[in-house]
């Protein structure tokens, strides 16, 4: 008989089917990709051997400083920009997150990142869709069945998200499900693209933004109620408007909005942990911002960087808090709940496989 009130096993969270909605493809690359790439174009990495550049990749990421963080990008960035380069990292992507038990997936990019050897933005996102379908049916071939959507990234600190979106709306019906904006946050708010944001209403597309990360609730209020994202990226800030030291904790009103709004917070405690937003898994948000009952959500940001994947999200939730199958059922409905697909498809992916295999792998 099924328990979703026991606590998994590490085994038993690799086959649970999961959904992720915050993973970043240039920060997803298997390091022997890389090597592969950086020796044919001649970019010089840190070092040669796969195990020694995972290892660079996570501990330069462990700094502390989203700065530092942001710097390992030039070498992932550096070998995406042939075409048949972007399709490869794509296809591996997807067999990566199937094989780790993703059913569904959206994965962002700045196609404006991947241009610097001649490709426009369209062929750039061309590549990446390209290898998304190639990867899917790979996966397949493997026995996995995974659906990878993308989501398109401007740039804060550049010029070019008014035409990302724009590319976003065309490409809606081929794979693209979305819209982000993605670097510095402290200095450059979302407001500041807020023309971008009120085209993506107008054409009725939809939007997350990354926000309360690096910066606080002044950039959480401006994401949500001057730009309208239906999700934020990180959110883990809005906790300054909750006041924990009494019983229950008092929400202040950002948070009692953001909560009663169901507006869902895509958390990444690896990445977070690594930026120095908390010091473990235990003392991460999510823990407290899931018994509140805000929609958090699960999410690996970049598996490279952060040396993980949905499962070792999900097993030190269970390891650190206590989580059990029906803590992490929930998260994985609140992001299918919360994708950018169309409802009856988010529906079907948590009716038909979601609730039906945590019933039958809880009960073993």
């Amino acid at each position: 008989m099924s328990d979703l009130t026991k606590k998994p096993t590490a085994e038993q969270v690799k086959r649970l089917p999961k959904a992720l909605l915050h993973d970043h493809l240039d920060g997803g690359l298997r390091p022997q990709t890389i090597i592969d790439i950086a020796k044919e174009i001649g970019h010089e990495l840190p070092t040669y051997d796969p195990a020694e550049l995972a290892e660079w990749f996570r501990s330069s990421c462990d700094s502390g400083s989203l700065v530092l963080y942001l710097e390992t990008f030039a070498h992932t960035v550096a070998v995406m920009q042939r075409k048949q380069d972007i399709v490869r990292v794509a296809r591996e992507c997807a067999v990566d997150l199937a094989r780790d038990g993703v059913v569904y997936a959206e994965v962002r990019m700045a196609p404006e990142l991947i241009t610097e050897k001649g490709l426009t933005l369209s062929q750039a996102i061309e590549a990446i869709l390209e290898g998304f379908r190639e990867g899917e049916a790979e996966a397949k071939t493997e026995g996995n069945v995974i659906r990878v959507m993308t989501l398109l990234c401007g740039m804060r600190q550049n010029e070019l998200s008014q035409e990302v979106a724009e590319l976003a709306v065309k490409y809606r019906d081929h794979g693209v499900v979305g819209f982000d904006i993605a670097g510095p946050e402290d200095g450059f708010p979302p407001s500041d693209q807020l023309d971008t944001f009120e085209f993506l209403r107008r054409e009725n597309a939809h939007f997350t933004i990354h926000a309360g990360e690096a910066y606080g609730l002044p950039s959480i209020w401006e994401a949500i109620q001057l730009c309208g994202a239906e999700r934020l990226g990180h959110g883990v800030r809005i906790t300054d408007d909750i006041d924990f030291n009494h019983t229950p904790p008092r929400l202040g009103r950002l948070a009692a909005y953001v909560r009663d709004r169901r507006v869902p917070l895509e958390m990444c405690p690896s990445s977070n942990i690594q930026t120095g937003v908390a010091d473990s898994f235990a003392h991460h948000p999510l823990a407290k911002l899931s018994k509140l009952r805000f929609r958090v959500t699960i999410n690996t940001d970049n598996r490279l960087m952060s040396a993980t994947s949905m499962t070792r999200e999900m097993t030190e939730m269970v390891n650190q808090c206590d989580w059990t199958f029906q803590d992490l059922q929930r998260v994985t409905i609140n992001a299918l709940k919360s994708s950018f697909i169309p409802f009856e498809e988010r529906l079907a992916i948590i009716e038909s496989v979601v609730k039906p295999a945590y019933q039958k792998i809880s009960g073993e």
